[in-house]
């Protein structure tokens, strides 16, 4: 069946490799059957654990098949909490034998951002379709190395930046599209929240991919494409940080200046302050 699957979906005319402001794919239609899509989220912080694992538990096309923790007391948690079988629960270490799991086509990746590119990869040479949450992952090269494997292995690859199907987001596209107001000339945007009580949170870790650029920046960033419609042709940008060790690599706060074909300038910020 994964043959079979791998195949139709390396010469599916209609599929795209990776979800996209217009033409997002969805993999449902793509399989072509009325079959819920097992989806195993790997990691079970926060995210995973208290907004994916419930909204997984109301879906209508896919569900929460399995996941991957290394902590083995969440192994116990969530598979009693979701009746997940013992056999679609996995550490990091027999991952791959996902591989021969006919339950599970998708692996959500919600890891910190230096271990996307690892596990995309993985996920990919077992044959499953990933998601991987956002930022993709450290650096364009790492990006294009996770696109390329996917490729190479048939399989999608989906970003997990939910505000592209959101009422609001499509709304400012579409009056971006259609000029609704008349040609757009200044943008100005910001996001971010407090991080100040949670000093060891790996967020703050530069290794991991840490700091406010890098987590809270990509919502901005995105705002200042959709809302031009458009990719900057220039950049600048300001780095500010208190002066305590929680902050000494990563950055707090984080201004930044696009510029736009068409003298069209945009002013962004994000923050964990």
């Amino acid at each position: 069946m994964k043959n079979s699957r791998r195949n139709f979906l390396k010469t599916a005319s209609a599929a795209s490799l990776l979800t996209t402001v217009s033409n997002p794919v969805s993999l449902h239609n793509l399989f072509g059957s009325e079959k819920k899509l097992g989806i195993a989220l790997v990691g079970m912080g926060y995210y995973s654990g208290d907004e994916l694992a419930p909204a997984l538990q109301q879906t209508e096309h896919c569900y929460m098949a399995g996941f991957v923790t290394g902590t083995p007391e969440k192994e116990k948690i969530y598979g009693e909490k979701y009746n997940i079988p013992v056999q679609n629960i996995y550490n990091y270490e027999n991952f791959d034998s996902v591989a021969d799991n006919e339950d599970i086509d998708i692996i959500y990746v919600v890891l910190p951002n230096s271990m996307h590119k690892e596990f995309t990869i993985r996920a990919a040479r077992a044959g499953k379709h990933v998601i991987c949450e956002k930022p993709m992952a450290m650096n364009a090269e790492e990006c294009r190395e996770m696109i390329a494997v996917c490729n190479d292995e048939g399989v999608h690859l989906s970003i997990g930046y939910r505000l592209h199907y959101e009422p609001y987001t499509q709304k400012i596209m579409e009056i971006t599209k259609n000029k609704t107001y008349g040609d757009i000339r200044f943008v100005n945007v910001g996001a971010g929240f407090g991080m100040r009580r949670n000093p060891d949170h790996w967020k703050l870790t530069k290794e991991y991919g840490g700091g406010a650029l890098m987590d809270m920046g990509v919502y901005p960033i995105q705002a200042t494409r959709y809302g031009t419609g458009l990719e900057p042709v220039a950049v600048s940008a300001q780095k500010f940080a208190p002066e305590v060790p929680s902050y000494s690599t990563v950055d707090e706060t984080t201004t930044f200046q696009l510029q736009f074909p068409g003298d069209i300038v945009a002013n962004g910020m994000t923050t964990f302050a």
